[in-house]
């Protein structure tokens, strides 16, 4: 019997993770971390997924850049995934989710499931996608 219970705990909280992920998503703005930022979110995935941390690993896939960190110190590129007052904190749903790159630091602060801060500390600069050709025969057919 206590097995069960801990079963529809577990299917409970993924239920309640899903609806803030989705309510969520149809608040925020901003590109997706992926489009700007492909090699971090591929490094995200795979450390999220060798953590155990499956959920997250998704989750890291549909990331938003809200808004960078205006520490102005050249060691962070930490970055706001989800609105937040300045100064507060994030609240009884709050983990840190502290991940191994091999050089530097990267932590995720997670509130209630979702990714809402990424701090990266003392690693090597980002490198932002090259934009995209933005269509037509030229784009699929250089030289025309």
């Amino acid at each position: 019997m206590e097995q069960d219970a801990m079963e529809q705990d577990a299917v409970a909280r993924d239920a309640m993770e899903q609806d803030a992920v989705e309510r969520d998503a149809m608040e925020q703005d901003g590109p997706l971390v992926r489009d700007v930022f492909p090699d971090l979110t591929a490094d995200l995935v795979r450390l999220l997924e060798a953590e155990g941390e499956l959920w997250l690993a998704v989750c890291a896939y549909d990331l938003r850049l809200l808004e960078e960190c205006d520490c102005r110190n050249d060691f962070c590129q930490s970055f706001l995934t989800h609105r937040h007052p300045p100064g507060t904190p994030y609240g009884p749903g709050h983990r840190m989710v502290a991940l191994d790159p091999g050089n530097g630091f990267l932590n995720l602060d997670v509130v209630d499931g979702r990714i809402v801060y990424v701090e990266l500390v003392d690693r090597p600069p980002l490198r932002r996608a090259s934009p995209q050709p933005s269509g037509g025969a030229e784009a699929e057919h250089p030289g025309l």
